[in-house]
């Protein structure tokens, strides 16, 4: 785990680091394939702009609505780049309505747009699994393999790593080539790229949390992945009305 790199004076967050080269890569890539899924380049570059920035103000906003008192004392503080003063749900849908909003102002089409942000998502993912190999967050549960990894004073599952193994799994399953576009059912429908995304990174996480030290628990369950189980059966479901409908129009 690297969690810091010091360069002379300087004390560079590595998470904060591979999280910001993960984006900037991602958008460069999902720019420059969009005219694949029939998109405006431009426009899907600049909804990935939008998505990300009302995402981190409601993050923060977000944050700052649950937790008043770490403001109070210093308002200045609502502007620091601490990561962990953001709610990640008030991010997410702020995200998703102002991203709604553009994409139907701009006239993108809908489940193509899906399917070129794929690109963004699962290129992401993998970033976002790297950083957390460099924080330590997301630890694992003891173990006596002969893979396991020392950290927070014992030897552990390095889920870290089991997340970044799925999410390149899952970034090689959605990366079709151009000459195979249509090799696979799920490339046959408009967003049928994203929804084998969401099903594959379903199942990932209903897999890497077995083995996760931290995991909120709900009960005798865990939380994220009875979440992972709803996303995966509602995805299902709408795949399967998204191929029939595809099927009935070219019938």
């Amino acid at each position: 785990m690297l969690p810091v790199i010091h360069i002379g004076p300087f004390a560079v967050q590595t998470p904060g680091l591979i999280l910001l080269l993960g984006v900037w890569f991602a958008m460069d890539v999902t720019e420059k394939h969009a005219l694949r899924f029939q998109v405006d380049p431009a426009k899907v570059y600049r909804l990935i702009v939008i998505g990300l920035i009302s995402g981190v103000l409601g993050a923060r906003i977000g944050y700052a609505l649950q937790f008043p008192q770490a403001f109070l004392s210093s308002p200045l503080s609502f502007l620091s780049l601490t990561p962990q003063m953001l709610s990640v749900e008030a991010g997410i849908l702020a995200a998703l309505l102002v991203s709604l909003i553009y994409l139907q102002r701009a006239g993108l089409p809908f489940w193509q747009t899906l399917d070129a942000l794929t690109t963004f998502f699962s290129i992401l993912a993998v970033a976002i699994g790297l950083s957390h190999v460099a924080s330590g967050e997301k630890f694992g549960i003891p173990t006596t393999l002969a893979w396991g990894v020392d950290l927070w004073g014992a030897r552990r599952h390095p889920t870290q790593i089991y997340e970044v193994v799925v999410s390149l799994a899952i970034l090689l399953a959605v990366w079709i080539p151009r000459k195979n576009f249509k090799a696979s059912l799920f490339f046959e429908v408009p967003g049928g790229r994203f929804l084998l995304f969401v099903i594959l990174t379903a199942i990932g996480q209903i897999i890497v949390e077995t083995f996760r030290a931290d995991s909120l628990w709900i009960g005798p369950f865990r939380q994220a992945q009875i979440i992972a189980w709803l996303i995966l059966v509602v995805s299902l479901w709408v795949f399967g009305k998204r191929l029939r409908e595809s099927v009935r129009i070219s019938g």
